[in-house]
């Protein structure tokens, strides 16, 4: 039976190192994105000339309304999830006296009740199929321990690890396991201007990580070899904590 995967803010630097490497593993791929689709329509094409599945959604992760019609007509028309991997997100940086309500609201609309918009329409779907699957959130090592100048990130993100193992209690008599990964200093486009020279000494491997890094531990946390892992943050971040 084919197992479908949605991932969402999938047209991002982890976002798309995630689209291809579950395109890889042979899952049929259902991509997110909201209004950067240049990148992620090229790695389409190259799954598809492959001979991957892959199918795009665009919506707002932070429209409720647009969130539930959209999921709620694909899963009409497509059929049920097995996995969904909660990749959105967004970071308006700065110290917290200088933050406008727009810089909270946003990574908050985003960020975290972008959880609930997403997988709220589409677990009781997954829990109807009475099939084992997977739920992956994405979460931060900011979500962890704080950044300097991202408290409202660091919030949502702590608020997606406390939400992740809620949800997982409350889906594991289902055989369906939720899990979170958190990442570290990342080579991506949201980390392009961060302080390098004051953050990697502080990383113990020295480096920054890989997007391909991250959806390693995605796709273990996908495959059956993780069954019985749930409830979980699992670090990616070159041992910064």
């Amino acid at each position: 039976m084919e197992k479908q995967v949605l991932i969402t803010g999938a047209s991002g630097g982890i976002g798309l190192a995630l689209v291809k490497a579950i395109a890889k593993e042979g899952y049929s791929v259902v991509a997110h994105y909201h209004r950067n689709v240049t990148l992620l329509k090229e790695a389409s094409e190259e799954i598809l000339s492959a001979g991957g599945k892959i199918r795009l959604l665009q919506f707002d992760i932070g429209n409720r309304e647009e969130c539930r019609e959209v999921l709620e007509r694909d899963i009409r028309e497509n059929g049920v999830y097995y996995g969904v991997v909660n990749n959105a997100g967004i970071c308006r940086d700065g110290a917290f006296p200088a933050l406008t309500d727009e810089n909270w609201d946003q990574v908050i609309d985003t960020n975290l009740n972008g959880f609930f918009n997403c997988l709220h329409p589409v677990v009781m779907p997954m829990c109807r199929a009475k099939q084992p699957a997977r739920i992956i959130t994405m979460a931060s090592v900011a979500g962890i321990i704080g950044n300097r100048g991202q408290v409202n990130y660091s919030a949502s993100k702590a608020g997606i690890i406390g939400a992740t193992k809620a949800l997982a209690i409350e889906l594991a008599s289902r055989k369906i396991t939720v899990n979170c990964v958190a990442p570290g200093l990342i080579e991506t486009e949201m980390s392009k201007d961060a302080p390098l020279d004051k953050i990697l000494p502080s990383i113990p491997l020295g480096r920054a990580g890989k997007p391909e890094e991250v959806a390693a531990v995605v796709i273990f946390l996908l495959s059956e070899s993780a069954s019985y892992i749930t409830r979980q943050v699992i670090s990616v971040n070159g041992g910064l904590i």
